[in-house]
């Protein structure tokens, strides 16, 4: 009689497993998405930037469904509905976890609106960007072990100057970047350095070879 009883709470409670793990014919687990019926910003709305040179951060979204679960395989329209500018690409398709994404440059107005859409959504959704001239020159503090800004913007053809300010010696040396880089700035404790103009476009890493983690960059844009 022990021995049945045992027996029968095993089956009970390997019936009871099964239910619980959606056995049985249940059909259990995780359900598939249902069709795309909403669209929410994931990241790049409100970015402030230069004219015609590439936010950032790409525009990016996010495709649900009514229980607001993500829905890949949805072809995404992009387009600058005001302003100046361009998006690229212009549809986008969201991966596995709904996203999609494209890169948006704002052209020569200061305020420009994107909309994103997809086939069957009620109202688009807009992201409000920024943008202004780009400036032709920027200066750069050299503390104690810190460049201030770390991160400077130039036009193309502009130049930065260093003025030391504090009271150990540093140096301006690039690690990194387009060749041919600016020419390095000396070992000095005060004065100043301005490179020469710089043409080539992209982000130059710089550092002070006499202490570590004093790091900074310069980024050309047109």
């Amino acid at each position: 009689m022990r021995f049945a009883r045992l027996n029968r709470l095993a089956a009970f409670a390997a019936v009871l497993g099964a239910v619980e793990c959606g056995g049985g014919g249940g059909g259990g687990g995780t359900q598939p998405p249902g069709p795309p019926t909403d669209l929410v910003k994931s990241g790049g709305d409100a970015q402030s930037w230069y004219f015609n040179n590439p936010l950032p951060t790409p525009l990016s979204v996010t495709a649900l469904d009514a229980a607001g679960h993500a829905v890949p395989n949805v072809v995404v329209t992009w387009a600058v509905s005001s302003g100046a500018g361009a998006v690229s690409p212009t549809t986008s398709t969201t991966n596995a976890s709904g996203f999609a994404t494209t890169s948006d440059s704002v052209g020569s107005s200061t305020i420009q609106t994107v909309s994103a859409t997809f086939s069957g959504l009620a109202g688009p959704v807009s992201f409000t960007e920024h943008a202004d001239v780009a400036p032709t020159s920027a200066g750069v503090s050299v503390s104690d072990n810190v460049f201030s800004p770390n991160s400077a913007v130039i036009k193309t053809g502009g130049t930065v100057t260093w003025t030391w300010a504090g009271a150990a010696t540093h140096n301006v040396t690039f690690t990194g970047g387009p060749t041919p880089r600016p020419a390095n700035g000396p070992n000095q404790m005060s004065g100043t350095y301005t490179t020469a103009a710089i043409t080539t476009l992209g982000t130059y890493n710089y550092t002070c070879t006499n202490h570590a983690g004093m790091n900074a960059t310069v980024t050309v844009v047109h």
